[in-house]
């Protein structure tokens, strides 16, 4: 006895055709980067053992203001924080535009 096959819309679709379908591609590429950002800065601070303090008073800031690029979910940072950040933990930031 034959089975019948189930029509699913998405299969054999990508992840990034359903959120660009569902109206979302844009907001979660952007949480995936800043994810991916905070947690390399997590990364070398612990690698280099810079605490929140050492890294907020190499910058000239708070460690409250801190809390932003290292904070996974918090989208309002600035490139600038970013690459400061990255600067004094001996990195670069690096971002391209590329054709969609």
């Amino acid at each position: 006895m034959m089975s019948k096959k189930r029509s699913n819309p998405h299969r054999g679709s990508s992840l990034d055709e359903f959120l660009e379908k569902e109206g979302l591609l844009e907001e979660a590429s952007a949480k995936a980067v800043k994810k991916a950002l905070a947690w390399q800065l997590a990364k070398a601070m612990k690698e280099q053992r810079v605490t929140k303090a050492t890294l907020a008073r190499r910058m000239n800031t708070s460690r409250a203001q801190l809390d932003r690029p290292l904070d996974p979910e918090n989208q309002s940072v600035t490139p600038k924080t970013l690459d400061r950040a990255a600067e004094i933990l001996g990195m670069r930031l690096k971002i391209d535009l590329v054709d969609a």
